[in-house]
């Protein structure tokens, strides 16, 4: 899926069930819901979950979790905009 199909799935109702469950929780928050983009992902153990994770918590403001999530995916703490990581979230797990 590219890019620009991700953005055009979000029309949708449901999240298109080819996507990865990290891409599934992107596509849940952007629509909105949060709580469903949490849900899928809050139990997996991978870095590449739990990078999504920590944005997850930023987006709900909960600072302290989202450090420890960027912690356990090895990433940095994301400085900028809630949209300017989703976007770079977007695109690393589409390539």
């Amino acid at each position: 899926m590219t890019y620009e199909d991700f953005l055009h799935s979000l029309e949708r109702e449901d999240a298109p069930l080819e996507l990865s469950v990290q891409l599934q929780a992107l596509w849940y928050d952007r629509k909105g819901d949060w709580k469903r983009a949490h849900d899928l992902i809050d139990h997996l153990e991978d870095r590449t979950s739990a990078h999504v994770h920590a944005y997850l918590h930023r987006v709900e403001g909960d600072a302290w979790n989202a450090r420890y999530w960027y912690n356990r995916a090895q990433q940095p703490v994301f400085e900028g905009a809630l949209e300017d990581e989703w976007e770079a979230l977007l695109k690393l797990l589409l390539n």
